[in-house]
Parts: structure tokens; sequence; C-alpha cells
């Protein structure tokens, strides 16, 4: 069999927001690698908010904050900060359209006090992971600071929450030919829509070739694994690109392959079904 390169998203993927992997899953994997097939992490966290129940899984390398940092066996291969300048420009373009921030770095996470506010009361659409993890992150106390703290060194991305859309495509008008803007799954009827800008030329695909090339295998061997449309340009380089189950319908339009929710073991499934684990 050929060895296959197995990248994997985090929430709403591997994990349902803020909980531990499913026995399945991490068993999946790790037969998986004992069978001589490679597997990554690919998600949009930052690396300080990764935990180490997933950590322990057992990976051969890291994609974090969605493309913008790329290791492999603790060899660093890609690490793109933006500049602080363009930092606090982004700021005051989304302050200014009345959209709020947080700010993810090497060293953590730090929000706008407002931004808090409006995660805590809106309404959820089931299929925004993104959404449903940032409120969970709250609830179980993890240790994200507000702006005040940040450090002003630059930042991997920042991710937005605004009450309108018209004020986030606002945003875009001025911003969206230095970034994609990814604005995660939502209904017309909801009282906060968020997403989060990546600088065009950093993506999870692009991850996902710069990996493959470090091994020396063909894209087309890698089979990646998402959720939400931060997921879209993985699930499009990769050779399969399979959608959860719960993913939202906009990259479930893009994916080869549609396998069971992440509730249900989705990840664990599709790799027995490809024969990738014992």
């Amino acid at each position: 069999m050929d060895k296959k390169l197995i990248f994997l998203d985090i929430d709403g993927t591997l994990t349902s927001a803020m909980s531990t992997p499913a026995p399945p899953v991490r068993q999946a994997i790790r037969q998986a690698r004992a069978m001589g097939h490679l597997a990554f992490l690919c998600t949009g966290r930052n690396l300080p908010i990764i935990s180490q129940d997933i950590l322990d899984i057992g990976f051969d390398g890291v994609i974090a904050s969605a493309g913008a940092y790329v290791s492999v066996g603790g060899q660093v291969l890609f690490d793109h900060l933006l500049p602080e300048a363009l930092v606090q420009e982004c700021l005051e373009v989304f302050h200014n359209c009345g959209v709020f921030c947080r700010i993810e770095t090497p060293e953590g996470i730090y929000t706008d006090l407002q931004m808090e506010e409006l995660l805590r009361t809106a309404s959820l659409d089931p299929q925004n992971s993104e959404l449903i993890r940032m409120q969970k992150e709250m609830e179980t106390g993890l240790a994200i600071q507000k702006y005040e703290r940040y450090p002003k060194n630059g930042a991997y991305k920042l991710c937005f929450t605004g009450r309108t859309m018209d004020a986030i495509y606002q945003a875009q008008e001025i911003l969206g030919d230095r970034f994609t803007f990814v604005v995660h799954s939502f209904r017309k009827d909801l009282s906060c829509y968020n997403g989060e800008i990546i600088p065009k030329e950093v993506d999870k695909g692009q991850g996902i070739e710069l990996v493959c090339r470090h091994f020396g295998a063909n894209v087309g061997d890698a089979i990646a694994f998402g959720d939400s449309m931060n997921d879209a340009a993985m699930l499009e380089r990769a050779g399969v690109g399979v959608a959860m189950g719960n993913a939202c319908d906009e990259l479930k339009a893009l994916a080869d392959l549609i396998c069971e929710d992440v509730e249900h073991n989705g990840v664990a499934l599709a790799l027995h079904r490809m024969g990738l684990c014992g």
C-alpha cells in the first residue's frame, strides 16, 4: 500500500468543540501511523491552544494558525507572522466598521471585551464549529487575555465577529486585496457573524504542499479532513478531500467524500473504509 499523508482539522473534525478526542478516533490514527502512514494536525488554532490530550495521540507534524505555522518532527518549515504595523491597520479598519477582533500570536490569544460580550449572547448555527469553539473556550476558562495585554510583536491571524454582515463586507472592501476573508457558516437571522482573515500567501492547502514536499511525497497522496470554510483550501489541494457529516454545506460541495459527523467518529470510520488502519 502506498504511504498516505493524513491531514486533520481539530474542531468539528477530530473533536467536537473543546472536548477530548474519542477513543475510536485516537486508535484509528495510531493504527494508521503504525501501518506506515503519516498523520498531521491541520488547524486554525494557534499552538498555545492545542491541548495535550490531542498532541498525545501522536502526530508527525503540525500545521497551525490556518497555515501560518508549519512544523515537522520539531523542525519549523514555515513561520509567517503579520508585521505589527499591519496588525494595527487591520484592527483600526475592523473597529471603525464596528467589528470586534481577537488576535492570535505565538504566545496566546488576546480579544476585545466587546467580542467576548457578543460571543456570550450569540445564537448558534450547528454547522459553525468555530463559533461553538470560541464559546466553549470561555466556558472552560481557557487563558484568553484582554487586548490591552497584547505585546504588539506581530500575529499569525485575526478572527472577527460582527453583528451584521454589512459591517464585515465593509471591512472586506478595505482589506480584501491583501487578505482572504473566511466567513464561517451562518443563517441570515443570527445575532453574530464570525470569521477570520488569512494573508493571501497563507492557507492550509499551501501548508499541505509544503509538508508533502518535505517528505518527497506527491500532494495526490494527501487525504484531508475538515468541516468549515477555513478547511476549503486543504480539501481542494489534497488528493482526497473529506468533509465531515457536520460540515457546512459549502464545504461539502467541495469535498470528494463525506463521512459521518464528529459525534459519530467520522474520521475513524473513514480511515477504516479507506483501508488505512487495522
